[in-house]
């Protein structure tokens, strides 16, 4: 039991993704796929975001002429904090491409629905 209270952040995580997951496949609406399809990436950026972090630890500058034994355990790792800049700035331009599409085709066929599009789109 401890241990899953200790790690309560990945469980957050991990229900934000399944929320996000639930929007995108069983929404008919495509405004709410596109919510369920950001909160999907958000969670798995914090995700990301949550595995660099480490308390006590400092960032990995070392100065030059110090004397001190460098050990890697008492440095926090920037690599998933630099990937996931890309992450999010790859996710706003989705966004708004995404956004985009969604005006044309509510400008096209007068709604959002997939069904009614699909429906459209048949005839």
């Amino acid at each position: 039991m401890e241990t899953i209270i200790d790690k309560f952040n990945y469980w957050f995580y991990i229900a934000m993704i399944l929320v996000g997951l639930y929007g995108m496949m069983l929404k008919n609406n495509l405004m709410k796929k596109l919510i369920g399809m950001n909160i999907f990436q958000w969670s798995i950026i914090l995700f990301f975001i949550s595995i660099g972090a480490k308390k006590g630890a400092t960032v990995p500058i070392i100065i030059k002429g110090s004397q001190e034994a460098i050990r890697a355990s008492d440095y926090i790792n920037p690599l998933p904090h630099v990937l996931m800049l890309t992450a999010i700035v790859v996710g706003v331009a989705t966004t708004g491409i995404a956004l985009a599409l969604l005006i044309l085709i509510h400008r096209r066929y007068h709604t959002i629905e997939e069904d009614k599009i699909i429906e459209a789109l048949k005839k």
